[in-house]
């Protein structure tokens, strides 16, 4: 049997066990009358009430009718004929007319009896699945860890039968059980007063495992795609996240065009003002002041007062900072003057190396 097939059929029994729960239940709340009809002989029967009826209905006495078939051999009496309309009726049949099985199965098997005895019907009774009723004893423990108990079956068409004689007199449901047992084993059991709110109910229960399974499949697909589109997302961002890294860290391939190459460059070729100063303060002598200091590339320009300007070419050159000193405007004199006003310009070397 097919994966499909063992869902439907295990959702089917479960449609069924609670629509027979719920009409059992209905009943119950209703308070109908249970008549129980007994074969006392073949074919003789006593109608008499399963449980005390309210009114007058509980004052009737049993009666005797024979049944015949197709129906009784005889009218009713009247008031059993008003008391049996919209009664349910528990009817009780010779164990003649039943077929009893023993079977003894595993312990585990207790919870799938339905579709174990089923499937073996053919086997233990004469008819095929289609064409008996049955039902069981409750399982009793045995050896081994197996259990113990007996199938009871009968023809559907002969259940039927009697079924319908009381439901044309107006019962609204038939119950069939054999006599000579230990325990009540009802093998068929119809009932016609509840039909419409049964096959209502049977339609919301169907409606209710179709939405159910409509919304657990869109949310399964929801829920896909909500984690691929979070997932495209992480993704983006952490390619964004790589290439920021890679701009930040400077282009491996060494082609020297990233932002941090750049600024590398600019480092190593644009001379440092704090060092300049720095290197002029430790070099000039003290009778030198600058007033002003200009840097345009690799190139400075200072200007400022000495007592001897020509040693301030010397003195520049010698520096690892500087190279190619020389005048860029004349050395003038005031005559308030004691120093001489200078305008030397020299070109500045790089101080950071490639690795810097």
């Amino acid at each position: 049997m097919s994966l499909p097939t063992q869902i439907t059929t295990a959702l089917s029994l479960w449609i069924e066990s609670v629509v027979r729960t719920v009409s059992a239940w209905r009943e119950r709340a209703q308070g109908a009358r249970r008549i129980a009809v007994i074969e006392d002989e073949a074919d003789i029967f006593t109608f008499r009430f399963a449980s005390k009826a309210r009114g007058k209905d509980g004052d009737l006495p049993s009666c005797r009718i024979k049944l015949v078939e197709g129906g009784l051999d005889g009218p009713l009496p009247p008031e059993w004929g008003v008391a049996m309309r919209g009664a349910s009726v528990e009817l009780t049949l010779q164990a003649s007319r039943f077929v009893f099985r023993p079977l003894e199965l595993p312990g585990k098997a207790a919870e799938f009896l339905d579709g174990i005895i089923r499937s073996q019907i053919d086997r233990l009774t004469p008819w095929n699945a289609a064409d008996v009723v049955f039902h069981w004893t409750s399982p009793q423990g045995v050896a081994d860890d197996h259990v113990a108990l007996t199938v009871v079956a009968t023809a559907r068409s002969a259940a039927t039968s009697f079924a319908q004689i009381f439901l044309d007199l107006g019962a609204v449901g038939v119950a069939i059980s054999p006599a000579s047992t230990s325990e009540r084993i009802v093998v068929y059991d119809r009932h016609v007063g509840g039909l419409a709110e049964s096959g209502r109910l049977r339609i919301a229960l169907i409606a209710v495992l179709a939405t159910t399974g409509v919304l657990a499949m869109l949310s399964a697909g929801i829920g896909g795609f909500i984690t691929d589109s979070y997932d495209s997302e992480l993704q983006q961002t952490q390619r964004r996240i790589a290439e920021r890294r890679a701009i930040a860290r400077g282009n491996q391939n060494g082609s020297g065009g990233s932002p941090f190459d750049l600024l590398v460059r600019r480092k190593q070729s644009m001379p440092s003002a704090v060092l300049v100063m720095e290197e002029l303060s430790a070099i000039l002598p003290d009778h030198t002041y600058t007033t002003e200091m200009r840097i345009e590339g690799d190139k400075l320009q200072i200007s400022g007062l000495t007592q001897d300007a020509p040693s301030l070419i010397q003195i520049l050159e010698q520096s690892p900072q500087f190279v190619s000193a020389g005048f860029f405007a004349p050395t003038t004199r005031a005559a308030n003057e004691q120093r001489e006003r200078f305008h030397i310009e020299v070109r500045i070397k790089p101080q950071s190396g490639s690795g810097t």
